[in-house]
């Protein structure tokens, strides 16, 4: 890296920023970052990426500080810095039209599945920015058609791993590299499609970055660039103050996963909060070594969860910057499970289970503070309805396929004065993936979708609910279809907050030829016929405060769509409802709600 710019946006001689520029190029720069991230969705090839949107773009200066993301995944974001600083220790000659990729976990990747393209942008020859497009690839070459490897206790098992290549040089692909990849990856073109949607998004940005400077010059933006960090550590700062001094520790627990951990995964976490110092440090050092599979967290999942959770409870604008982010003072053991990987241990699923668990116990702590702090826990993830599947298409010559399917997520906690978000997923997605539609998925792979809708009672009861979870059914259209699943809140559901009760667990099921039904284990993988299926239910979000104070009206709109049941109402809500026959429609009973609430404050 050249003294320059590792000194870049610090130089005490830069010029001052006209205030109005600060709006005006933070929001440009937000801008920058939804156009990457547009060009990534259209132009992307495989269903996980396209129709599921699981990818995110950011904007880091050339020093590796975090200075823009917009509608992105957050444990994919939260510490972006991670992917680039192994590069400048890798090459010392970067150049215009270098581009490097990165999906390996041992050098600052979230994981294998997603790849990291990583481009620097110059101006007048300097280089300021770096442009990254993260996505998560149908398949990335491991052993079996599946980019979560429950049982691979090593990256060896894992497929593909590019620890920073260069990949392009002045603006063209090293053909080596992408001859590697296509030789190893199954579905060669599919992957090399959406590599090229990545480099369309890196690319994009590098222009508008450019023509920026062009507009405004380097020292503008280099006086920006200072301004816009400062600005998120003074709100950070004011953030923080607000909270009470204390120190808080949760721990929640992994479920059971045979033959890598029989007895599960506890995740402990202490947060303390200083507002004089203002800052929050987070300790997850107190965690077990590193399992034998692929569920270990790699550094940036660890450091990302622990942000997350912090965030999660934070004023939703503050800017989500280098400067922000430092406020959050993290520790975390090498050689464990949910902190620093030691090589070559396995983080396959590094991206989803445990990293979902970290961010609820750093949220839950919030939760301890007292009323209107915390949330709900997030459900948890990867049960069938997310399920990597994969096959030879007989409707299309046998051509084959391999994808992971979003059709049915788990539901948000709720927090104060807020229900869960439906569909939000888990705590890692935060809300920004989408759910795959029906009618596109069906289209593209040959798989029939029977059913599909919310879980009645799923979601945590409370004076706020948390969202139910999706169930639903499918089966492959024509031929066999391999599943690949590996869920977590089989045993232990998201949990309520403030005196709210927990989701329903997750679950998966077989339906064999005679139609008969067998529970499937919370990890696995089968093969089924066109006269077999699968059926799934994702846990919900837990709920906040007491159920019997939820707001009748809310109670009896929650019996209409289906997402609580007329028992659950009055045994748990405390709210009477009978249907009206005239209206086809459930109504509330007053009198009887209030006997009821009455005799529910008695017993209290």
């Amino acid at each position: 890296m050249t003294e320059a710019a590792g000194n870049m946006g610090r130089e005490t001689d830069a010029p001052e920023l006209e205030a109005h520029l600060l709006p005006v190029l933070s929001a440009r720069l937000s801008a920058i970052v939804r156009e990457m991230n547009a060009t990534l969705m259209k132009c992307s090839r495989s269903s996980v990426i396209k129709n599921s949107k699981d990818f995110s773009c950011g904007l880091l200066t050339y020093d590796h500080r975090l200075l823009s993301v917009e509608d992105c995944i957050p444990i994919h974001i939260a510490a972006l810095e991670h992917a680039t600083k192994p590069i400048t220790e890798f090459f010392d000659d970067i150049r215009p039209g270098d581009a490097f990729m990165n999906n390996c976990p041992y050098t600052g990747n979230s994981h294998h599945a997603d790849m990291t393209l990583c481009v620097p942008v110059f101006v007048d020859g300097e280089p300021l920015f770096w442009t990254l497009s993260r996505a998560h690839h149908a398949d990335i070459g491991a052993p079996i058609p599946t980019t979560y490897l429950t049982e691979a206790a090593t990256i060896y098992e894992e497929g593909v791993h590019l620890p920073c290549v260069q990949i392009q040089q002045d603006y063209r692909d090293r053909n080596d590299i992408i001859r590697m990849c296509r030789t190893k990856i199954r579905v060669a073109d599919l992957w090399y499609g959406d590599y090229l949607a990545q480099v369309g998004a890196c690319r994009t940005g590098e222009r508008r970055l450019q023509e920026l400077a062009d507009r405004y010059g380097k020292d503008v933006l280099k006086a920006f660039i200072r301004k816009w960090i400062d600005y998120g550590d003074r709100m950070m700062e004011a953030e923080i103050r607000k909270l009470p001094a204390g120190r808080w520790r949760f721990e929640t627990r992994h479920d059971p996963v045979p033959g890598v951990a029989d007895d599960g995964i506890p995740v402990n976490v202490e947060v303390e909060i200083d507002p004089v110092a203002a800052t929050i440090t987070v300790d997850a050092t107190d965690n077990v070594d590193c399992v034998p599979g692929g569920l270990n967290l790699t550094e940036a999942t660890a450091t990302a969860a622990c942000r997350i959770g912090v965030f999660y409870n934070l004023n939703p604008d503050l800017p989500h910057n280098q400067g922000s982010a430092d406020r959050i003072q993290i520790r975390l053991r090498e050689n464990c499970a949910v902190g620093i990987p030691r090589y070559p241990v396995g983080t396959s699923v590094a991206t989803t289970n445990l990293t979902s668990r970290l961010i609820t116990a750093v949220a839950s702590c919030f939760a301890q503070i007292g009323e209107k702090n915390g949330m709900g826990e997030f459900a948890y993830s990867q049960a069938l309805g997310e399920a990597v599947i994969s096959g030879q298409d007989p409707t299309r010559d046998g051509l084959p396929y391999v994808n992971q399917v979003f059709i049915g997520y788990g539901g948000g906690g709720a927090s104060h004065g807020f229900d869960g978000w439906l569909a939000s997923g888990a705590a890692c997605d935060g809300g920004q993936m989408q759910i795959d539609s029906i009618e596109i998925t069906e289209g593209m792979y040959p798989v029939l979708i029977e059913q599909r809708g919310c879980a009645e009672d799923s979601g945590g009861p409370g004076q706020w609910d948390g969202a139910p979870g999706i169930e639903g059914t499918f089966r492959p259209l024509a031929g066999e279809m391999t599943v690949y699943w590996g869920s977590d809140g089989d045993v232990t559901p998201a949990k309520g907050v403030a005196g709210a009760g927990a989701a329903a667990t997750s679950g998966n099921w077989m339906r064999e030829q005679n139609g008969a039904e067998r529970v499937l284990p919370a990890f696995g993988d089968t093969t089924i016929s066109s006269d077999q299926a699968v059926r799934f239910r994702a846990c919900g979000g837990g709920g906040y405060g007491a159920p019997s104070e939820r707001d009748p009206d809310s109670v009896v709109r929650s019996v209409r769509r289906g997402w609580v049941s007329p028992s659950r109402a009055q045994d748990v809500h405390c709210v009477a409802v009978e249907w009206d026959a005239s209206a086809l429609d459930w109504t509330l009973n007053e009198t009887e709600t209030q006997r009821l609430r009455e005799k529910a404050g008695d017993a209290r």
